[in-house]
């Protein structure tokens, strides 16, 4: 999961996946099958393509979260996947969509997403939420990792066909303010991974944004912090 790109497309490369049988993280390795049973594949339809994929994950059993640039006309979510190909997967249409109000699809601020399905998540052992991060938790936690379906080479046509997962560090950087976490090398998200959950101490502390190279040639991979949208969220998912 790691991505190449300069300033002037830095929201494009993590932002939308290839194909219907897209791309992974890159760096990392393969996700040990159904480890992460919050984990979403979100498929988009938008004018410009039939069919394009975001990351998300699945917060109760009619709520998945993911990041507002993965808006679309409609979307299908598949829960329960290691594979693209496993035949176990639910595939769930989404009744609709709240993207943050506050959302600036030029700077990438507030970017985060809920989807509201349209019919209930059957929870398995290979579908389960996972808990969100809010005030009291660590304000910059040590062992965080991300995981998706995203491209894992910036040379891929195609998502990859299984999960993979990938540990990071976050960092503070003059780049992140205090509503998003950053990650710093040269391994991390992948394009299609975005709205994937950073996770952290078992919980999901963001959501998977965005990246840039910066002069040393390192990427900086942002993701928006939850902690920070918990009373957003929660009144969504109370009322709708």
């Amino acid at each position: 999961m790691s991505i190449c790109c300069n300033l002037a497309v830095l929201m494009l490369v993590l932002t939308f996946a290839g194909q219907a049988h897209a791309g992974k993280i890159i760096g990392g390795h393969e996700a040990k099958p159904h480890s992460r049973p919050y984990m979403v594949l979100v498929e988009r339809k938008t004018p410009e393509k039939p069919t394009e994929h975001c990351g998300g994950f699945l917060l109760n059993e009619d709520f998945v979260m993911t990041a507002a640039h993965c808006q679309a006309m409609s979307y299908h979510v598949f829960l329960g996947m290691h594979s693209y190909h496993d035949e176990q997967k639910q595939k769930l249409p989404v009744k609709q969509a709240f993207p943050h109000a506050d959302y600036n699809e030029e700077n990438f601020t507030n970017d985060i997403m809920l989807l509201k399905l349209s019919s209930k998540a059957k929870f398995t052992n290979n579908v389960k939420p996972i808990d969100l991060a809010d005030s009291t938790d660590d304000p910059l936690p040590k062992s965080c990792s991300v995981a998706g379906w995203g491209k894992t080479s910036i040379d891929s046509n195609v998502i990859s066909p299984k999960l993979r997962e990938v540990n990071v560090t976050l960092v503070k950087d003059e780049e992140c303010d205090e509503n998003v976490f950053c990650s710093e090398g040269k391994e991390g998200p992948g394009q299609g991974d975005s709205g994937g959950p950073l996770v952290c101490e078992g919980k999901a502390y963001g959501v998977v944004s965005a990246g840039t190279t910066l002069p040393n040639g390192s990427i900086l991979y942002m993701y928006t912090k939850i902690a920070d949208y918990r009373q957003w969220i929660d009144g969504i998912m109370k009322y709708f």
